[in-house]
């Protein structure tokens, strides 16, 4: 399936897509009902987490090794997550995984309302939720191939992240509510039964319907085999590589947030809420624009991620709370364009029989980068300030998507064309050939 180094296309659907055509399908609906209620609580427990992370140590720091506790799992045993993705059943490994994640919020819960509640309990069960998304992760992105089939998979892929983006707009606006009335523990406590909803979807599906898959059979060297599968694949390196640099730096949005909301514009935690949901209100409209067009070109993958983190840049000077605001939702959707355009990218251009392997090393990078960008980019907000904080990691963003476009386009034959008069189409790719060092 390799296509070349400086391939720009990937296979096109064979029937034409609607924005929601993937809702077509019973078994993808079930399962985006289902996730849409288990999302909409995962967000409410972040938030709710971070606050109380917040509340009890007074640290930015503290929040940042709460989100990299979460994460350490994955990138410890990320790759191995992808071996059992590719080689038992889906559906039955979200079956127990979406029970198990369920459990640590009731467990959260638990402690908050009892008023024991300890900042190691919170690193203890965000590291046992990070456990399960090892193999939740890439069970669920493998999954939606089942339930809709290759020509829709592109559409469902963006689906799921507008999916995930919708519960990030409502999430969070509830959590500030319930933890402003009554505290961050019922918070955890909705979370913890909101996976009722996908386990039930899970068991409601026909299994009749679902597309066959091929699956891994059990043997040695899985694990290798997945990693020199991708490395000799260049389209399949470049968009990982943009993946771990972005994810590691450019998303660690609770630390900047929290930092923001309590040192530069001391709110509270409703304040907190508003803000995330203005991110995730442009995370929705970035994800929506994919799927009604479809794309899943690498040079769209990467000019999203240079503005993605040259919006961070800006943003993050903004001197005023209603322009920060304002200014959260291009960044959101510019954020999740990249994240939807690299998935479907990397997800399109693989064999069915690597794509566990391939994903899990795809969310492994992306989200276990975090461990590693979490605890610095905390101590760097808490020593220099947020608007630092801030501005460092959406430089290293744009400055790791504008060397992966050199690369690109080195590998490619072409080069980048800078043209600034007016009425000109002020950057293009041309070939080396055609290249004028004179313009």
């Amino acid at each position: 399936m390799s296509t070349g180094p400086g391939a720009d296309s990937a296979p096109a659907p064979s029937t034409p897509t609607s924005t929601f055509s993937s809702l077509r399908v019973r078994n993808y609906r079930l399962f985006a009902t289902g996730q849409i209620m288990s999302n909409t609580g995962t967000w409410m427990q972040r938030i709710a987490q971070d606050w109380l992370v917040l509340s009890l140590t007074g640290s930015a720091a503290a929040v940042g090794i709460t989100v990299a506790m979460q994460f350490l799992p994955m990138l410890l045993f990320g790759l191995y997550g992808g071996v059992i993705a590719d080689r038992y059943p889906k559906r039955r490994i979200l079956l127990i995984t979406q029970t198990f994640m369920g459990l640590t919020g009731l467990a959260l819960a638990a402690l908050t309302l009892g008023g024991v509640v300890e900042v190691w309990h919170v690193y203890v069960l965000a590291f046992l939720a990070g456990l399960a998304t090892v193999v939740d992760n890439p069970a669920r992105q493998v999954f939606v191939s089942e339930l809709v089939g290759p020509d829709q998979l592109r559409n469902a892929v963006s689906l799921n992240a507008a999916n995930f983006q919708t519960a990030r707009l409502v999430g969070p606006a509830v959590a500030g509510i319930l933890i402003s009335a009554v505290g961050s523990g019922w918070a955890f406590l909705l979370n913890g039964l909101s996976f009722i909803a996908p386990i039930t979807g899970l068991l409601m599906m026909r299994m009749s319907e679902l597309y066959p898959v091929e699956r891994a059979p059990r043997g040695k060297g899985q694990l290798r085999e997945g990693l020199k599968y991708v490395a000799g694949r260049p389209e399949l390196v470049w968009p990982i590589v943009l993946v771990f640099f972005i994810g590691t730096f450019g998303f660690n949005f609770p630390i900047w947030l929290t930092a923001y909301v309590d040192d530069v514009f001391h709110g509270d935690a409703g304040l907190y809420g508003v803000l995330n949901s203005l991110l995730a209100a442009g995370s929705l409209a970035g994800a929506l624009f994919a799927a009604k067009r479809g794309v899943s070109l690498l040079r769209v993958t990467v000019g999203a991620a240079l503005a993605f983190g040259l919006l961070e840049v800006v943003t993050a000077m903004a001197p005023t709370l209603w322009l920060f605001a304002v200014l959260l939702v291009p960044t959101g959707m510019f954020g999740l364009l990249f994240n939807v355009t690299a998935n479907s990218n990397v997800q399109l251009r693989t064999d069915e029989a690597m794509r566990g392997r391939v994903m899990s090393l795809f969310m492994m990078v992306f989200v276990g980068g975090t461990p590693l960008g979490g605890p610095v980019v905390g101590w760097v907000t808490d020593t220099y300030g947020a608007r630092i904080g801030f501005v460092v990691c959406g430089l290293v963003a744009a400055a790791a998507a504008t060397a992966v476009a050199l690369v690109l386009a080195r590998s490619g034959g072409v080069r980048i064309r800078l043209d600034l008069r007016r009425g000109q189409k002020h950057v293009r790719l041309v070939p080396r050939e055609e290249y004028a060092p004179a313009v």
